[in-house]
């Protein structure tokens, strides 16, 4: 199918439902649009790609988001599975004259499906580019895009049936992703092929404005991912590299190691990640969010989540309609 739909496609004739979940706001009110929409939520599945894998120390993303995410998945009682590129973001980053590591994900027995590792010898050693290109931004090409189409490629529950994976990316957000398709067959598709693997990606809420992401998010009374608490208006990485010089400020308050490990990396490379300002001038420039509290700065420094994820009195976080800087 390669004809674009903006409205629901026919839920009821999928076998399986991904929903591909960061954590952030949008990947939650595609799920939550999935509850409005009486799915049924026997064929739902939560799947988050771990941006720094599980061999390593966080050093892009927010200590607390495998966590969070474990604990939204609970309070719906629906499953969540992980996916990861073997050492994550860093082993990436530092490819010298190597292949791409492997790829790792969750079966449904609780095993660890593994493929990949053994591709043409490269070199990065440098940051993701700033653009929205992801031939050099390639932390979303190789750690999230290409991680969740090998799961699917290579788990036998995929072939001869019908996968629908659900994305959040929103028109609002750029010039760039206004151009996407709301509904097309994705990467992992193979209908026509031996197994018969039919896989279609709808992006669920890409019409949505941000005042109807947030306002199912408070109907389903759902606290959100401690960033935004922090000030922060998008769930990225918390180290992104898109990330303004006030949250670089923000971040260097609340992990200054992460921000030390991300400029050392910056004098070795000899290349910033931003193309005009290294981390410790962006930190300098910036002024850091006013709203932060220690509650929330260790929320988001936990590897557990230990909040109610459903909340009576629920509130706006502090980030919302702020700074999203996120890809053009």
């Amino acid at each position: 199918m390669n004809e674009d739909i903006k409205e629901v496609p026919d839920l009821t004739s999928y076998d399986h439902i991904i929903v591909a979940f960061s954590g952030g706001k949008d990947s939650m009110a595609c799920f939550l649009h999935l509850l409005d929409l009486g799915v049924d939520m026997s064929k739902v599945e939560l799947w988050h790609h771990d941006i720094d894998g599980r061999e390593s120390d966080a050093l892009m993303d927010w200590v607390c988001t495998p966590d969070y995410c474990r604990k939204f998945a609970q309070a719906f009682d629906v499953p969540i599975y992980y996916s990861w590129k073997e050492g994550g973001f860093e082993r990436e980053m530092l490819r010298d004259e190597t292949a791409t590591s492997p790829t790792h994900w969750e079966n449904l027995d609780g095993t660890i499906g593994t493929t990949g590792g053994k591709g043409k010898p490269n070199t990065r050693r440098k940051f993701p580019q700033v653009s929205a290109n992801l031939s050099v931004r390639w932390c979303s090409a190789y750690l999230k895009v290409s991680v969740c189409e090998s799961a699917i490629r290579n788990q036998e529950r995929f072939n001869h049936a019908r996968t629908l994976v659900i994305t959040g990316e929103r028109a609002e957000e750029s010039a760039a992703r206004a151009k996407y398709k709301t509904f097309e067959p994705d990467r992992a598709d193979n209908r026509d092929g031996r197994n018969g693997r039919l896989v279609d990606r709808w992006r669920a809420v890409h019409e949505w404005k941000e005042e109807r992401v947030w306002e199912i998010i408070e109907r389903y009374k759902v606290r959100a991912h401690p960033c935004y608490y922090l000030g922060w208006g998008r769930c990225s990485c918390a180290a992104c590299i898109f990330g303004s010089c006030h949250q670089f400020a923000s971040l260097a308050k609340i992990d200054p190691e992460k921000v030390e490990r991300v400029a050392a990396y910056e004098k070795e490379f000899d290349c910033t990640i931003q193309r005009k300002l290294s981390v410790p001038e962006l930190v300098e420039k910036g002024t850091p969010y006013e709203v932060m509290t220690e509650e929330d700065i260790k929320d988001a420094r936990s590897k557990e989540y230990n909040r109610e994820i459903i909340v009576e009195d629920w509130q706006l976080p502090a980030g919302a309609y702020g700074e999203s800087c996120g890809p053009s």
